[in-house]
């Protein structure tokens, strides 16, 4: 089975950050993901990229962003029209859930790790 390719907006090389823990677990799952942070490193072989280095088409963002910080990556996040975006806990932003679902972007207001051990990914 082809899986699609996920996304993880906020990526993390620290064992103790969600976002870590979304990427392995994606991973485990058999997603191919890329993982956007504004600073350098690598998580089982998936080096870091920055958001204007995505080139590919993106089935599914997962956000690890607090909405403080999305605001930055609106444009990007319209222009990439993913299928859907996730707002794990602590990420929900009615202003960008708005933007994303005028432009066709489903968005869901849950966590990545329990969707995948559940089986709702």
């Amino acid at each position: 089975m082809n899986k699609h390719t996920v996304l993880v907006l906020g990526a993390s090389n620290k064992p103790e950050r969600y976002a870590f823990r979304a990427l392995n677990k994606l991973l485990d799952h058999g997603y191919q993901v890329l993982a956007v942070s504004n600073k350098p490193g690598s998580v089982r072989g998936v080096n870091f990229i920055r958001h204007d280095e995505v080139n590919q088409p993106i089935h599914t963002v997962t956000l690890y962003l607090g909405p403080e910080n999305q605001r930055a990556y609106y444009d990007f996040l319209i222009q990439l029209k993913p299928e859907r975006i996730i707002f794990n806990p602590g990420t929900e932003n009615p202003e960008l859930i708005a933007l994303a679902q005028n432009a066709g972007i489903s968005c869901i207001c849950n966590c990545t790790l329990v969707m995948l051990d559940t089986g709702q990914f």
